[in-house]
């Protein structure tokens, strides 16, 4: 089989933890000897395409989220608003990305961010990596916008959840990985301000994103992901075996043969 019949551009959506199953998925896509020519990112998408483009393996992608704390009371912003500075994470994600620019990336990636000033979704795709990438992942109210160019951008998913645009002309085969289902919930899942931020949140995202599932020729969705709360970080390496086990079943039965070159 010629390589090229292999060569796939990846869309990873924003989800939180349940984004571990992305990690699944790739390790599943390296096995069945799969290339990525690209990859677009909302939030812990964006997050994961950064890392593996800058040539983490799967284990350091996976150590990197286990030992980054999502909340650090000595990062809560006093002058900013939200709970805590995202700009203050920079030192802990240059860990994982060692070179804070697009370019010395292994593969091209595109990285949503929400302009809050215009009201719409930017892609960022070269120079500085790590600001967009924050950016990207900021969901208030948790997180405190980030200053790009002197505009305040947060979270991609506000927008833009599942970003298949960069591909609009590509003629290789697009996949797409979404851990932003919707599932239904009883009141008693409804009875802080905290739950029914989460629900209305992700309701909003799931709307305005999912007629673009279909544009893929290849999705992954795998629902058992739905229980896993969308910052429970106790549950990392069972979103990230979903991930793995969902996908070897889907790339079992794919046919590269319309996509192979002569």
């Amino acid at each position: 089989m010629n390589k090229r019949g292999r060569e796939i551009n990846l869309v990873l959506s924003g989800g939180g933890v349940r984004g571990m199953a992305h990690i699944g998925l790739i390790k599943a896509l390296k096995e069945q000897e799969f290339s990525i020519s690209a990859i677009s990112g909302s939030s812990i998408g964006a997050i994961i395409g950064a890392l593996y483009g800058s040539g983490r393996t799967i284990d350091e992608m996976l150590t990197f989220f286990r030992t980054t704390p999502l909340f650090k009371y000595n990062f809560l912003s006093l002058t900013k608003p939200g709970l805590l500075d995202t700009e203050r994470y920079y030192n802990l994600f240059m860990k994982g990305i060692p070179d804070d620019d697009f370019s010395m990336l292994n593969c091209k990636l595109y990285v949503v961010a929400t302009n809050l000033e215009k009201g719409e979704a930017s892609v960022f795709g070269k120079g500085a990596l790590i600001k967009p990438v924050l950016a990207s992942a900021a969901l208030p109210p948790y997180f405190s916008p980030v200053v790009i160019d002197e505009t305040l951008y947060a979270d991609g998913g506000i927008m833009n959840n599942f970003p298949i645009e960069p591909f609009a002309n590509s003629k290789l085969p697009l996949f797409g990985s979404n851990v932003s289902m919707v599932r239904d919930v009883s009141r008693n899942e409804l009875g802080s301000s905290l739950q029914l931020a989460q629900r209305t949140t992700g309701l909003m995202m799931y709307a305005l994103n999912k007629e673009k599932l279909a544009h893929c020729d290849l999705l992954f969705q795998p629902y058992e992901l739905e229980n896993i709360g969308v910052l429970d970080k106790k549950h990392i390496d069972s979103a990230y075996e979903i991930g793995y086990n969902n996908a070897i079943k889907i790339l079992k039965n794919w046919d590269v043969k319309a996509y192979t070159s002569s």
